[in-house]
């Protein structure tokens, strides 16, 4: 005897056919499922939360860049001025200085950087490397070849 659907395993009685799945709900005339079965019914819900309130998020990172770089051009420009073959490059660098170090001390009196004393600092490092040390070579320059 052959049947041509056998039950499970290939012994017993046949077993009915199996229709397609044609999705996730059920066809409207299949039995629903009772309680017990599929996703328990929605319960209250909940009112939305409130946005959160302007000005309370996380506080924003002091920007202490400007007042580091004009602090350490200003640095070097006074190591390249106070050298007779690289005055030219301390006078670059303490311009540069003068620029970062002012710029530095702006952001903090806004209250936007942390290091207002390095902002100065850079700003007068710049200051005798632009103008005070080469006044005071050409003058050291000029006594020496007896011109003054």
């Amino acid at each position: 005897m052959s049947d041509a659907n056998p039950g499970p395993g290939g012994f017993g009685p046949p077993s009915p056919p199996q229709q397609p799945a044609g999705g996730y709900a059920y066809p409207p005339s299949a039995p629903q499922p009772g309680p017990g079965y599929g996703y328990p019914p929605a319960g209250p819900s909940y009112p939305a939360a409130h946005p959160p309130a302007p000005g309370y998020g996380m506080p924003m990172q002091p920007s202490n860049g400007m007042g580091t770089t004009g602090l350490v051009l200003g640095i070097i420009g006074v190591v390249c001025s106070l050298t007779f073959f690289l005055w030219f490059f301390g006078v670059i660098l303490g311009i540069l200085g003068i620029i970062f170090g002012a710029i530095g001390r702006g952001k903090a009196n806004r209250g936007e950087a942390t290091n207002k004393g390095a902002a100065t600092a850079g700003l007068v490092c710049g200051i005798v490397a632009t103008v005070i040390l080469p006044v005071l070579g050409f003058v050291v320059f000029a006594s020496v070849m007896g011109v003054l």
